[in-house]
């Protein structure tokens, strides 16, 4: 997330608001619309942020063709959570055409986000 911030603030002028980032939890137990809200503004106030139940954040994870996140059970009664941390890239079509693994730099993003806003 942070990655992508700075990258959308280095991007040419009007670049920037052509990008929309929605990020959804794969954990609404513990992510409610204002904690996804607060800690999405650290990054960006325009990085939209989705909740909903367990198993319709499931739901959304099969039909993107990703691995469902896992529970597990902690020591101290609390637990973890496992998943997959992909960025899938919508163009104006409304289809996801990319799929980018975790851990892109900003130099990555910065170089790609203006080409993808290109995309017909």
């Amino acid at each position: 997330m942070a990655n992508v911030a700075v990258a959308l603030k280095k991007l040419p002028s009007g670049f920037a608001d052509q990008v929309k980032l929605v990020f959804v939890t794969t954990d609404p137990a513990r992510d409610s619309a204002k904690t996804l809200r607060s800690w999405l503004d650290h990054f960006d106030k325009r990085f939209i942020g989705l909740t909903g139940t367990e198993a319709a954040i499931e739901a959304a994870q099969v039909a993107a063709g990703l691995p469902p996140a896992k529970k597990s059970a902690l020591a101290n009664g609390d637990y973890g959570l496992g998943h997959p941390s992909f960025v899938l890239v919508y163009t104006k079509d409304n289809l996801a055409h990319l799929i980018y693994p975790g851990g892109m730099s900003q130099q990555d993003w910065a170089h790609d986000l203006p080409q993808l806003v290109r995309e017909p």
